[in-house]
């Protein structure tokens, strides 16, 4: 009798178990459904900013002075790309990352330039900052330039604004990106765009 008992307790907790799971969530690829990524799921940057924010920038910087210059620069000159700054109240750092090498890997396809091997950032930081701190800092661009042998460095930062409400909380972010000239510390152009997001 304890059996029965058991077996159909088992059987019904397994029936219970079947139900909750096809009433649960369900994980969706955004390739097959494309709405996932447009969605803004918090006031963080996500993909599309990040694509959308990209490709304003980008742009403005194919057509500007100092990619001309490159095209005409003979042997193509080394440019190393460091570190997006995080100036903002969010974690973004990971995004932050994903910036930096999809920039990297648009002026490495754009093919005017020899681009230093990102993974050797690291040593040449530490010889500038002393062996204890692998640390960024962007004061010293035109050290870590010269360490690595680049002629320029593209780096940039992202700030943002940050305003509540009762009703509304608002994220405004600016996306910068600069190209630096090692041999005189010389800002060669600055490029931003924007990107807003809210939770209302």
């Amino acid at each position: 009798m304890a059996f029965l008992r058991n077996a159909s307790f088992a059987a019904g907790f397994g029936l219970l178990a079947l139900q909750l799971a096809g009433c649960g969530p369900s994980v969706v690829r955004g390739s097959d459904d494309p709405s996932v990524d447009r969605a803004a799921l918090s006031t963080s940057l996500d993909k599309e900013d990040m694509k959308r924010a990209l490709k304003e920038t980008l742009n403005k910087f194919r057509t500007s002075d100092v990619m001309n210059r490159w095209r005409t620069e003979n042997p193509k000159p080394t440019v190393a790309v460091f570190p997006f700054q995080n100036s903002t109240s969010e974690h973004i750092d990971s995004q932050l990352d994903t910036i930096l090498s999809e920039t990297e890997a648009w002026v490495l396809e754009a093919g005017t330039v020899r681009i230093i091997d990102q993974r050797r950032q690291a040593e040449f930081i530490k010889q500038v900052e002393g062996s204890q701190s692998a640390a960024f800092d962007p004061k010293h661009i035109p050290q870590y330039g010269k360490q690595m042998g680049a002629k320029y460095v593209i780096t940039g930062h992202v700030s943002g604004n940050d305003e509540r409400n009762e009703d509304m909380r608002r994220v405004q972010y600016f996306l910068y990106l600069e190209v630096v000239e090692v041999a005189t510390s010389e800002k060669l152009g600055l490029w931003k765009s924007e990107i807003t997001k809210a939770v209302k």
